[in-house]
C-alpha cells in the first residue's frame, strides 16, 4: 500500500485529548470522534525497527488514512490493536518524525491520531560521560556534559537526564548525528554568547562562541537556566530507556540522598551496572564523585588513562585551577 489517504466526511469532533509519553520522546493530540462511550483509545506509537513503526490502541481498529511529515514511502500497513507500519525508505536514525492517523473500529467509532517520535536507531555507540562543570562564572565559564564516544555510530534519540531538574528531568535528546570513534562532544547547557551553532556535521570549527573547542564537537542549550548542579545525577537513555551511562555528583558525603529523585537515579544506574559503592549496594552521597572542590575553572574529570572506566567514583578527579578542557582530551597531571 504506497499511499493511504482516505476521506471521511460528515463525522463531529467530539473530544480532545492531548498526552505524552516521556520515555519514548512521544507527544501525541488525539481525537475520538462518533461519540460512543468505548471508542477506541491511543496508547502509544514507538519505531520497533529501522523500517517499521507501531501505534498501540485498546482495541482493533482499521487505519483509513495516513500521512507522515517528512514522507516517508509506506508499503505495508497491518490492521488491529497493533498497527504495524512498514515502509522502505524515510528519514535517517533517530529523526524526529510526525504522524496523521485516522481509524475506525468495527462499531464505527473513529479516532485520529496526531503524534510525534523518533525513527529507530540501532546506531548508537558506545560513550562515556567524559567531563562536567557544574559551576558557573561568565559567558566563557558556563556548566557542560562532555561525552566521549568508544566506536562510531549515530546519536539519534539519545536522551540526556538531569535528576535535580526533577520537574522536567530530560535534558535533551540528541538529533541525527554521525559520530566518529573517539570524538569528544560537548553539550553546552547556556547559550550566551554570539555566533554559538550546534555542529550537526563534519565541520568541528563551525561553532562560535567562546566556549566552542575548533576540535571537538559543541551542542548547545539555549537560554541561560542553571541546569546542573554540585549534587547531581547525569545519565544517558537510549530509545528503550536502557542507561548507556551515568554519574553520580555529591558536594558532601551524607550516608543518604536528601531528595527522592536522586535516590531514584542512584538506584536506576545501580540496577543498570554503572554505578554501586564499594559493597556492591545502591550509592549514597558517600559514593559519588566528591565536588566540594569544584569551580568554573575545576572541572570533574574521568581519568582517561584507566582501562576500566565504570564503576563508580573511582577514576575521577577534580582538575587544577584552570584546568577544564571542553572537547579536549583530559589531562589527569593537573589533578587538584
Amino acid at each position: 500500500m504506497k499511499n493511504l489517504r482516505f476521506i471521511l466526511g460528515g463525522i463531529c469532533l467530539a473530544v480532545l485529548l492531548a498526552c505524552s509519553c516521556a520515555s519514548g520522546g512521544i507527544d501525541a493530540a488525539t481525537a475520538i470522534l462518533g461519540g460512543s462511550s468505548k471508542a477506541p483509545v491511543f496508547l502509544y506509537g514507538k519505531a520497533v525497527s529501522e523500517t517499521e513503526i507501531e501505534f498501540e490502541f485498546s482495541h482493533d481498529v482499521s487505519v483509513t488514512s495516513l500521512s507522515f511529515s517528512p514522507e516517508i514511502m509506506v508499503d505495508d500497513v497491518e490492521n488491529g490493536s497493533t498497527v504495524r507500519v512498514t515502509f522502505s525508505g524515510g528519514p535517517g536514525p533517530g529523526e524526529r518524525l510526525s504522524a496523521d492517523i485516522l481509524a475506525v473500529d468495527e462499531k464505527g467509532n473513529t479516532i485520529n491520531v496526531l503524534i510525534t517520535l523518533r525513527t529507530r536507531n540501532s546506531r548508537i555507540p558506545r560513550l562515556l560521560i567524559n567531563e562536567l562543570r557544574t559551576d558557573y562564572s561568565s559567558p566563557s565559564r558556563g556548566e557542560f556534559i562532555e561525552l566521549l564516544t568508544q566506536e562510531a555510530g549515530n546519536m539519534g534519540a539519545l536522551r540526556v537526564f538531569v535528576a535535580s531538574n526533577n520537574r522536567s528531568p530530560l535534558l535533551y535528546e540528541f538529533p541525527s548525528i554521525e559520530v566518529a570513534k573517539g570524538e569528544y562532544i560537548t553539550l553546552h547547557l547556556r547559550t550566551l554568547d554570539a555566533g554559538t551553532r550546534d555542529e550537526l556535521g563534519n565541520n568541528l570549527a563551525e561553532s562560535g562562541g567562546s566556549q566552542s573547542s575548533p576540535t571537538g564537537r559543541d551542542l548547545w542549550i539555549p537560554g541561560s537556566t542553571k541546569l546542573l548542579r554540585r549534587t547531581d545525577a547525569v545519565y544517558l537513555l537510549d530509545q528503550d530507556d536502557n542507561v548507556v551511562d551515568g554519574v553520580l555528583l555529591s558536594e558532601n558525603a551524607d550516608p543518604w540522598w536528601n531528595r527522592d529523585y536522586f535516590a531514584e537515579a542512584a538506584e536506576l544506574l545501580f540496577r543498570a551496572g554503572v554505578w554501586q559503592c564499594a559493597e556492591g549496594k545502591i550509592a549514597g552521597p558517600a559514593d559519588a564523585i566528591r565536588t566540594s572542590g569544584t569551580t568554573a575553572t575545576r572541572t570533574i574529570n574521568r581519568d582517561e588513562t584507566l582501562a576500566d572506566r565504570t564503576g563508580g567514583a573511582t577514576g575521577w578527579y577534580i582538575t587544577a585551577t584552570s584546568g577544564a578542557s571542553p572537547g579536549k582530551p583530559n589531562d589527569p597531571r593537573r589533578h587538584n
